[in-house]
């Protein structure tokens, strides 16, 4: 029994995929106002269609879509969290007195700190007895054709890391086999080393913000577009060299902790450059440069900035910049701010990260980094170590098992 938890792009693929398996059923949870008798209506007799760019194209259909937790989460075997991060800790109070023991729980993709949320709300004692996974990212480039009817998967990664904790004195075996099965064959999951590498190797934190932080930064961003902006092939040179350099302060705070910690695993931590590189291998064509791997990689293919339509005296349409959409209200305080709390405890330096996130949080109106600390008022909504009550990075290791 598979409990997916969301109402998105990613669940329309997986509610596909793992419908479609024998011996499945699957079930769906969105907590989203009236999402999930939208999405149940919408649903037809035989199911969701997803095209999929490897050519084994699906049909599959949910058991059950419900806003109910009591009525799909009993008995589950897998829970997976499919949703945007800052709604992860609302999922896991809901869903906390229906799991059982053992379960295998996590989030596609984990963010950053998945693990933390997991530990704050569930406790440490029933985390010990369940296997706990995230993936560094979603297995897809993929998006909704109609709703409740057709997706698309518009690029599938070769490889992906997935870090598993299996409930103590267990291995990470069977679960990493249970997920290769539910996503398919490819993404390929690579198991990586640990939480806190997943953490600290959040792709998303490090791409989106950036990118927009890149091509909005000498724009005037009040002023409307007369359509939606590419988002990768839209990057310049500077964007493409902005992200080297954040990438280059999460290896040095890499290089850090492997100092003070020499039995810490983070080999799986790696360089942005080499994340594309081995996440989409011959689907980019020129990678002399992050900026050229950004405009050549097909998966990226005429994908746009997240904007608003609106309306001008004209009567035309055009499209103002979505600052609350998942690039900003995710991947900033769920990921880019995590990894920055993270550096703060480490005493390592992040000028490049810190020009990303202070545009960032004006934009969204939020404040978390102030004066060089994260101490903004902002804070308590993000998974910062500091929001957990983190402050020396001894104990934040300690706790958290990073060592072991």
């Amino acid at each position: 029994k598979v409990l997916l938890c969301g109402g998105g792009n990613a669940i329309h693929v997986l509610a596909s995929y793992v419908s479609a398996l024998p011996d499945t059923e699957v079930c769906i949870l969105s907590l989203f106002p009236g999402e999930a008798e939208r999405l149940r209506k919408a649903i037809p007799e035989k199911g969701i269609k997803c095209d999929n760019d490897l050519g084994d194209d699906v049909y599959g259909e949910p058991v059950i879509v419900s806003d109910d937790v009591e009525e799909v989460a009993p008995g589950a075997d897998v829970v997976i969290l499919a949703l945007p991060s800052f709604t992860h800790e609302t999922y896991l109070k809901a869903l906390k007195y229906c799991l059982k023991p053992g379960v295998t729980l996590g989030a596609m993709p984990g963010e950053g700190g998945f693990d933390l949320c997991a530990r704050h709300v569930l406790g440490d004692d029933f985390v010990s007895v369940s296997n706990l996974f995230a993936l560094e990212t979603l297995p897809w480039a993929c998006r909704i054709l109609e709703y409740g009817k057709a997706v698309e998967v518009l690029g599938t990664k070769n490889e992906i890391d997935v870090v598993i904790t299996p409930k103590r004195g267990g291995s990470i075996e069977p679960i990493l086999g249970l997920l290769q099965k539910l996503v398919g064959r490819l993404p390929l999951m690579v198991p990586a080393c640990n939480f806190l590498a997943v953490t600290l190797m959040n792709i998303n934190s490090v791409w989106h913000p950036t990118i927009s932080y890149g091509f909005y930064r000498d724009k005037d961003v009040t002023k409307p577009f007369d359509e939606p902006p590419l988002f990768y092939q839209g990057a310049d040179e500077f964007t493409g060299d902005k992200l080297a350099k954040v990438s280059d302060e999460v290896l040095e705070l890499k290089r850090v902790l492997l100092e003070k910690y020499p039995g810490l695993d983070l080999s799986s931590l790696h360089h942005v450059r080499e994340w594309m590189s081995r996440s989409y291998r011959d689907d980019v064509q020129d990678k002399s440069s992050i900026y050229k791997m950004l405009l050549t990689n097909k998966g990226y293919r005429g994908l746009t900035h997240p904007m608003v339509p609106v309306d001008t005296p004209e009567g035309k349409m055009k499209y103002l910049p979505n600052f609350k959409y998942r690039y900003f209200a995710e991947d900033i305080p769920m990921g880019l701010v995590v990894t920055r709390g993270i550096a703060e405890l480490a005493g390592v330096p992040t000028p490049h990260m810190d020009d990303v996130i202070l545009w960032c949080q004006e934009r969204m109106g939020k404040e978390y980094l102030v004066d060089g600390k994260l101490c903004g008022k902002d804070l308590q909504s993000t998974r910062a170590p500091q929001h957990f009550g983190f402050k020396d990075l001894d104990t934040f290791m300690k706790v958290n098992r990073y060592g072991e």
